[in-house]
């Protein structure tokens, strides 16, 4: 099995061999729902940080009990997992105030309507500002050392300023060979599809992360011999929030339109900025997840529009399609201005709203198709 194949299963399943093989060893798995949660602490814990998901669900049909028709279908299907078990490999969650929606999911969890894995079953939520400023950052500060601080009473375990420098070089490693591999897709003919992509991003918070790094560069390696993709009509930024399925990027991607880049939190708006190595690491951490590239819960909007822009110069965009699952607030709002700007600029973009599960995809293709029509190279 080559290294881009390793890295591309992951994405199939909740679980996967590596989640496996760590969890024989008796070692610790931290769901998360957002990556406005520093993955370092947790890995400086000695534990695997994984990025919650909800593949394989089917229906929502329990989640659907204790969640309004109003919230978006990733919450429902997520809490229809956990109701059904199906996160028995986690030994705790850690959420934030994401939106409405990830907070009351996060109660689902911590008010006892879920039959949680283990006992005591480790249960966090973040109290990450909304400004990004000098305040939000002192504030986010004392925040992360009271998640440190909470970790280390509840499993009993110590997260040494030494251990949390270790982590943020490890993690800064992986963000590194993520950026690696986004510069390949630069190219005319790029050697990974979006659909490849998305995948392995996936894979970087599924598995231990010196597993991923290791795959990772072997990975780019591999690529140095693969024929580029040539064959497309369009090449496309795809943004939006939640979005775990390859299989909707390969979708676009069949019809001719080739996912060059996005703004994703599964890709850019996870890895693009790294943390300094030199600082003092709560601080350090506080300061990068405070002013990275953020999404739309940050208040914010003006920063994010010059990133876009940036991303449509530098992979030589033609066209932006946004993703929206039906009731999200957040990009509801800001896919509204995205769309905005973009007209000013003469970028041809849409936005397609969707539910969780692949439903609608005649219409879906058939709004893609009409898009992909529109773009003159």
């Amino acid at each position: 099995m080559t290294a881009l194949e390793e890295l591309t299963k992951p994405a199939d399943t909740l679980t996967n061999p590596h989640i496996e093989r760590w969890k024989e060893k008796d070692g610790k798995v931290i769901g998360y729902y957002c990556t406005y949660v520093p993955e370092e602490i947790i890995h400086a814990a000695g534990m695997l940080p994984y990025r919650m998901r909800a593949t394989g669900s089917t229906n929502s049909e329990l989640g659907d009990l204790y969640a309004s028709h109003l919230t978006c279908t990733f919450c429902r299907h997520s809490l229809d997992q956990a109701m059904r078990g199906e996160y028995k490999f986690l030994d705790g969650l850690v959420a934030l105030f994401s939106c409405d929606h990830i907070r009351r999911m996060f109660d689902a969890w911590r008010y006892g309507k879920i039959d949680l894995p283990h006992s005591p079953f480790y249960l966090r939520c973040l109290s990450v500002p909304f400004k990004v400023d000098a305040p939000a950052v002192e504030w986010m500060a004392g925040e992360l050392d009271r998640f440190r601080r909470s970790l280390e009473d509840h499993f009993q375990v110590t997260i040494t300023n030494e251990a949390l420098r270790q982590s943020i070089k490890t993690c800064n490693e992986k963000r590194r060979l993520l950026r690696s591999l986004y510069e390949l897709r630069k190219k005319e003919a790029p050697p990974v599809t979006g659909a490849e992509a998305l995948a392995i991003v996936i894979a970087g918070s599924s598995m231990p992360v010196e597993e991923f790094n290791q795959l990772l560069k072997q990975m780019l390696g591999e690529l140095e011999g693969r024929d580029g993709f040539s064959d497309y009509r369009a090449r496309l930024l795809l943004a939006g929030g939640e979005l775990e399925n390859p299989a909707y990027i390969r979708l676009i991607e069949e019809l001719g339109g080739l996912v060059v880049t996005d703004f994703l939190c599964f890709g850019v708006r996870d890895f693009w900025d790294l943390v300094e190595e030199d600082s003092e690491p709560i601080a350090a951490l506080a300061k990068r997840y405070i002013q990275r590239v953020s999404c739309p819960r940050m208040i914010d909007h003006p920063r994010r529009d010059k990133f876009v822009r940036d991303l449509v110069k530098e992979f030589k965009v033609d066209g932006v399609i946004i993703q929206r699952l039906k009731f999200c607030d957040n990009w509801g709002c800001e896919g509204t201005m995205t769309q905005w700007e973009a007209k000013k600029d003469g970028i041809p973009c849409m936005m397609l709203e969707r539910e969780y599960l692949m439903s609608a995809v005649g219409q879906m293709r058939t709004r893609v198709q009409a898009f992909l029509e529109t773009i003159r190279r």
